[in-house]
């Protein structure tokens, strides 16, 4: 490896493109702060164009922000911080006027104003949407406006690991991945916004990109992750690949059925019926297929019956998700109900940070300069369910909201000037020399696709503490023969196989805190169901988990309270 790395310094670092980083580079780099973007992919490939549904904002007439509060409290199975969610919902209708003044193009009613659908767990109609491609409307506006602006973007870089130090984050250690070259990115606030990890499970609904490495480059540093027990599994994947059929889908009026053709959520939400919150009608699907009741090829999937919308409302509102059923099952909508199943959708864990964006380093202290929004983050505005139509919300309003923290620390002077050389990107080097070196007999697709299904199998839907002592057995023997791996290509240039195995190195590291949050949280809270331990515990569980993982991969847990508010904790019931 080549010792002469070139060090860059900037103001600010932001890793990940999508919602959450271009809002935060727009806003710093408009009040004259030199940035850095540095992704993976090229910023319109990024995983927020992937959302499909739409955005919350208590906009209309008889909707109030404390109702939306409220659901999202209680969609949350109260796990969710008051304080962090009722700034979020009360900033909600402004955030959608700041990208719709930037050109953000929302359906519109006949009267001109923003149309809003109903969603799961929503006691009004209140997710603004662009057809169902609302998160690639919102990701085009906010690239295209940051780009315009003069931000710099470096795409096609990997970031494989922080420089952190006496309390500090001093930016970043990355690599082109166009030529394998490596290069230092100093800077006085690094913040992460790179996504979730719904990739850890077998049947998702995630980019290939979502791989959660920065969980796993926290988490190597001593830092701690939050609540990584809760993966949120949406209702309706279509079967067999898990690709998203957006909940615009029940939101506009589509029907579940079961093989014997029983509209089954009058057994589980009669009042709500398919629009509870997405864990509720996720098990209920998982309930009926296990009780044999599926249907499909496999009998894994049930229906959901679009048909009596009619073609032009099909056509009007939801064209791309008609598309993807086509091409994914060969199944048209319009003409015949199509199949579905629970697939890993999103993640309500991440790096811990406070209502400004700052990381935890404890319970009780922050790193200086390090900051994180967007899905990789949590400051548990989601808690142990996230409602359908506040991700988009929470990147871009907290992606935003973070980086005018950032510009606050900077200007006030609290941060200081980043201390880097040379060895700093030691570890990062050594990493990729050594995987390009190794010439063991263990092939990386190999171990990924036993990882993804044995997550899936006693990690997910439904957990035991038997399906999780049983995973962590598994995730230990993937761990050792992770280090026994070979990969083919030792070249350069777009080496690919390298990339995935560093990721698939971060996959294994976080899927541990996944299962061991799940283990000690002996009761069933939001996503997150514990088949023996069925119901609630807030005396003892009202709280989040706050795991480290030392050097020997060994994760210890300890807790934090829940910021409680005006809604007190009651049975959640739909």
């Amino acid at each position: 490896m080549n010792e002469n790395i070139p060090i860059h310094e900037y103001d600010v670092v932001i890793v990940g493109s999508g919602i959450a980083g271009c809002s935060a580079a727009r806003e710093l780099h408009r009040n004259g702060k030199k940035v850095a973007v540095i992704t993976k992919l090229h910023p319109l490939r990024s995983h927020s164009g992937a959302a499909q549904g739409g955005i919350n904002a208590a906009l209309s007439k008889d909707d109030e922000i404390d109702l939306h509060m409220f659901d999202t409290i209680k969609g949350s199975d109260y796990l969710g911080d008051q304080d962090a969610i009722e700034l979020m919902c009360t900033k909600a209708p402004e955030t959608i006027r700041w990208i719709e003044r930037m050109g953000a193009a929302f359906t519109r009613n006949n009267d001109g104003t923003i149309a809003q659908r109903p969603f799961g767990g929503q006691s009004k109609p209140r997710a603004c949407y662009a057809k169902d491609r609302t998160g690639l409307t919102l990701l085009q506006t906010i690239f295209e406006q940051a780009h315009r602006d003069g931000v710099t973007f470096f795409d096609e870089w990997y970031v494989s690991d922080i420089i952190y130090k006496e309390g500090k984050v001093h930016g970043v250690v990355a690599y082109n991945i166009r030529d394998l070259e490596f290069a230092i990115f100093k800077s006085k606030a690094t913040m992460f916004a790179t996504g979730g990890y719904g990739r850890a499970f077998k049947v998702n609904s995630n980019a290939h990109a979502n791989t959660g490495d920065a969980l796993s480059i926290v988490a190597r540093h001593g830092l701690p992750l939050e609540d990584m027990e809760f993966v949120q599994f949406h209702p309706t994947g279509l079967a067999g690949s898990g690709i998203l059929i957006s909940e615009a889908a029940r939101g506009e009026g589509g029907k579940l059925f079961n093989s014997e053709g029983e509209r089954f959520m009058e057994r589980y939400a009669p009042n709500k019926m398919e629009l509870a919150p997405r864990d509720v009608v996720s098990r209920s699907i998982q309930k009926e297929v296990l009780e044999g009741r599926g249907v499909g090829p496999n009998k894994d999937a049930v229906f959901i019956d679009l048909t009596h919308l009619g073609e032009k409302v099909i056509m009007e509102k939801l064209p791309e998700l008609r598309d993807l059923a086509l091409t994914f099952l060969g199944l048209d909508m319009i003409k015949e109900p199509i199949l579905i199943s629970p697939t890993a959708h999103y993640s309500m864990g991440g790096i811990p940070v406070n209502i400004d964006g700052k990381v935890r380093k404890s319970c009780s202290d922050f790193v200086e300069g390090f900051y994180a929004a967007g899905e990789c983050s949590c400051v548990s505005v989601h808690g142990a369910n996230r409602l359908g139509a506040n991700s988009l919300l929470e990147a871009l309003f907290f992606g935003r909201h973070t980086g005018e923290s950032i510009l606050r620390d900077l200007n006030d002077k609290k941060l200081s000037n980043p201390n880097v050389v040379f060895e700093d990107a030691k570890r990062a080097l050594e990493e990729v020399e050594k995987i390009l070196k190794s010439n063991g007999s263990e092939k990386i697709a190999k171990i990924r696709e036993e990882l993804q299904e044995s997550m899936t199998n006693d990690a997910g839907v439904f957990r035991t503490k038997e399906s999780l002592l049983r995973q962590q057995e598994k995730l230990n023997e993937l761990k050792a023969r992770f280090e026994n791996i070979r990969i083919d290509d030792k070249s350069k240039v777009f080496n690919t196989d390298l990339q995935e195995a560093i990721e698939l190195g971060h996959m294994l590291d976080y899927s541990f805190f996944i299962v061991e949050g799940a283990l000690i949280r002996e009761e069933s809270r939001g996503a997150h169901y514990r088949e023996d331990f069925p119901n609630r515990d807030d005396d003892k569980f009202l709280k989040h988990t706050i795991a480290f993982m030392d050097e020997n991969g060994k994760i210890s847990t300890q807790f934090l309270d829940v910021a409680l508010g005006k809604f007190e904790p009651q049975p959640r019931t739909y």
